[in-house]
């Protein structure tokens, strides 16, 4: 299967740059797998379509503040992405991370950040992440807290040489955020808001967590050529026993997003059930993937050959989906991760 045959030509100006003013005014796409039919409403209706026995699966992983803003010692600005903590035991605080620009990037080099705070490179792990070390006078958290922007996705163009965006902060977030430990938002879910959960429970649909740590695998495009030649990224995930039992119990699945998506067949077995459980998953589902778990599926619109994008089409199939695509463009519906979505039954 050919990469190639997952791409559209969309127009830049309906990559989203800003989230919508309220959550849950964004526009739904409606896509029904079983008569192809298609129409445009608002997520505020999504809890006319769920009720009793349905359980909406939702990915509870927290973005932590990843993105960090330095200057050389030149006096450039550098972007620092932070991916995992590293547990050394020469520093309390030694990250594996992305640089941008990488160019002309060194071991030993020092970076520099307000407040007295600095992080040392100590080498190169792989083409594209290297390890640093950080030195804080207060608590790594605080720093954080304190300096570190959300990590958005390229194609949200936000200047390095302007304050970080509290806007960012709240809003690449879902409401429903516990468990801190995502480089990306698990997107499908910044549309939710506390009042359509309420509706979604009043109506008798159950809503239950998992956790799937977004990273940096992603930001990163295939570059395979042929599909079945691509290997994901490793992210870690957490199903606890009061989900797995909701889920086991339900008539119907709606996963809100490819994350959760990937939790629920991950774990999975042959026949459906789940068990609580905590690992890795590599999961990457494509066409021709025959799916245990998911009934149903709320998810934005993603690039064309990304892995995500081939998820979709695996569950509904790749001519509907190109179709929906089209009827998205057409009316001009917002993209990616602060765009619209769709709900896939």
């Amino acid at each position: 299967m050919q990469l190639e045959e997952f791409s559209y030509d969309l127009p830049e100006e309906l990559i989203a740059q800003e989230p919508v003013a309220v959550r849950d005014r964004s526009r739904m796409m409606v896509v029904s797998r079983k008569t192809g039919a298609i129409e445009i409403l608002s997520f505020r209706d999504l809890p006319n379509f769920l009720g009793r026995g349905d359980v909406v699966v939702v990915n509870d992983s927290r973005v932590f503040p990843a993105r960090l803003i330095g200057r050389k010692e030149t006096g450039g600005l550098i972007e620092i992405l932070l991916l995992s903590r590293q547990p050394l035991e020469s520093a309390d605080e030694t990250w594996e991370v992305l640089l941008r620009p990488a160019k002309r990037v060194a071991e030993g080099m020092v970076i520099r950040f307000d407040a007295g705070c600095q992080a040392r490179i100590v080498r190169r792990r792989s083409e594209k992440q290297w390890l640093l070390t950080f030195a804080t006078p207060m608590p790594f958290q605080d720093f954080l807290a304190q300096q570190g922007r959300a990590p958005l996705p390229p194609y949200i163009k936000r200047r390095r040489d302007k304050s970080r965006s509290e806007q960012d902060l709240e809003r690449y977030q879902t409401v429903y955020a516990q468990v801190s430990g995502s480089v990306a938002a698990p997107t499908a879910g910044l549309h939710f808001s506390e009042e359509v959960l309420a509706e979604l429970k009043q109506r008798g649909a159950a809503v239950a967590p998992v956790t799937l740590h977004v990273g940096y695998g992603t930001f990163l495009p295939i570059e395979a050529t042929r599909v079945e030649d691509h290997v994901m990224e490793e992210e870690r995930y957490s199903v606890g026993a009061e989900a797995a039992e909701q889920i086991n119990a339900a008539q119907r699945v709606i996963a809100v997003g490819t994350t959760a998506t990937r939790v629920l067949e991950s774990v999975s077995d042959e026949a459906g059930r789940m068990r609580p459980a905590t690992g890795a998953t590599r999961l990457f589902v494509y066409p021709g993937y025959r799916f245990r778990r998911v009934d149903a599926l709320v998810t934005n619109f993603h690039l064309p050959q990304s892995s995500l994008f081939l998820l979709v089409c695996a569950f509904a199939g790749r001519n509907l989906v190109h179709e929906a695509y089209r009827v998205a463009i057409e009316n001009r519906l917002r993209f990616y991760s602060y765009g619209d979505c769709m709900l896939i039954l």
